[in-house]
């Protein structure tokens, strides 16, 4: 019988010291106030979407050539094609060619990753000087996102301590530790800026003396929001 009762103590006194601890947490005096913190970084990964199609140039080239002269302009601008190019989808209507007797066409997409703007102009000028010109930018982002994301959590937690310690003082009042942290935001907003800023115009009409243009993106930006309960303390009186 007394086994049976420690038993039901020991499942009962955990949750009545949760209870107290919890009730203690409510009726506790504290300061509740959100912090905000922001940060702004040009992208170092372009994700650039390149399509080859026979048909692009009348089939005055094969898909073998026009790939092969790509690899060699993307070389030649200095990129690691092992390290940076990969092929995003490869397609063919062969089926249909043997049903309806037709030309064979066939395409290919690739992805290609550059790191900033001078070599995206490259891509863009290079690549359509050997007729490809199905070029695109798919999207944009940063390296070291996840790190640049942390450093903005902990600025935005500073200032909601910074923000709870001004107002503290103007009631004659002190905080104590943080009793209740949450992340509001989740800001992260890359964009395009100005990518028609390249001149997607025949070869043949263009100022070959012109300095390779620069296509500018959008600062990538970050922000976010924290909400924090700190503990209200009365300054001790001297």
């Amino acid at each position: 019988m007394k086994t049976r009762i420690s038993i039901i103590l020991l499942l009962i006194l955990p949750l009545f010291v949760f209870a107290q601890a919890g009730k203690n947490f409510i009726d506790m005096a504290y300061i509740e106030v959100t912090g905000k913190a922001d940060m702004e970084v040009v992208p170092d990964e372009i994700y650039i979407q390149i399509r080859i199609n026979e048909l692009d140039n009348k089939g005055k080239k094969s898909l073998e050539k026009l790939e092969k002269d790509m690899m060699k302009v993307l070389t030649k601008i200095g990129i690691d094609l092992e390290e940076n190019l990969s092929i995003v989808d490869f397609s063919s209507n062969f089926r249909q060619h043997l049903l309806r007797k037709s030309s064979i066409l066939t395409s290919k997409e690739y992805q290609l990753l550059v790191h900033d703007g001078q070599t995206t102009g490259k891509v863009f000028i290079e690549l359509e000087k050997v007729g490809i010109s199905n070029i695109s930018i798919e999207k944009v982002g940063h390296s070291k996102i996840e790190e640049l994301q942390m450093k903005v959590k902990v600025k935005a937690i500073k200032a909601a301590k910074e923000k709870a310690t001004f107002l503290a003082e103007g009631i004659d009042q002190t905080i104590g530790n943080a009793l209740y942290i949450q992340e509001m935001g989740n800001g992260y907003y890359p964009r395009v800026q100005r990518a028609g800023n390249i001149m997607m115009k025949s070869f043949a009409e263009a100022d070959m003396t012109e300095a390779i243009p620069e296509i500018e993106f959008e600062k990538i930006k970050l922000e976010y929001s924290i909400l924090a309960k700190f503990e209200l303390k009365s300054q001790l009186k001297q």
